[in-house]
């Protein structure tokens, strides 16, 4: 059995969103992603992103850094 954890949080200041991306990296030590390696994997990871949704849909979410819980 495994716990998981999942949050999608917007914020107006960029160093808020930062502030949390850091604290999810360090925590990501610890965590581990589930049947790594197999055909049914779940990979643990974190996004952070750019979104301007709130400004022009047409333009959307763009990624600005992914960490994956891999250990293979």
């Amino acid at each position: 059995m495994k716990y998981r954890v999942r949050v999608d949080l917007s914020f107006e200041n960029e160093a808020d969103a930062r502030s949390l991306m850091t604290y999810a990296r360090n925590s990501s030590e610890q965590a581990v992603s589930i049947n790594e390696g197999q055909a049914n994997q779940e990979i643990s990871f974190c996004d952070f992103e750019i979104c301007r949704n709130d400004e022009s849909f047409s333009e959307g979410c763009r990624r600005l850094e992914r960490v994956e819980v891999r250990r293979l």
